[in-house]
């Protein structure tokens, strides 16, 4: 069954719709993470660390939501593939800002271990 005009629409802005929730989130999860760093460096103790823990579990979360998202999109494109359509975004644009949001972090932790 074709898929008709407004569902065509309306699919391609959930698709605008996730990819700026996405990109939202991700900054606020780059600010998050650089308040993070920050406090690491300035802020000891066990309030610091009790801080720290609980920004880093946020972060974890943040993850779930931006994996969540990208399989929305993924899903979302793949409906349009599916009625012959041109997907409404690259997911793989989606799937590098993730990577690089992660390599971020993990070099603000100094637990990057993968070679540049």
């Amino acid at each position: 069954m074709a898929m008709q005009q407004s569902e065509e629409r309306a699919t391609r802005n959930g698709i605008m719709a996730l990819e700026q929730a996405f990109t939202g989130v991700q900054r606020c999860q780059q600010d998050v993470q650089s308040t993070s760093h920050t406090l690491a460096a300035n802020y000891g103790g066990v309030d610091g660390g009790k801080y720290k823990k609980l920004l880093e579990q946020w972060d974890e979360h943040v993850d779930t939501i931006l994996i969540n998202l990208d399989r929305m999109v993924d899903e979302l494109n793949t409906t349009l593939t599916e009625h012959g359509l041109v997907q409404g975004s690259t997911s793989d644009a989606i799937d590098t800002e993730y990577s690089r949001s992660t390599q971020v972090f993990d070099e603000l932790n100094g637990t990057n271990t993968s070679s540049n």
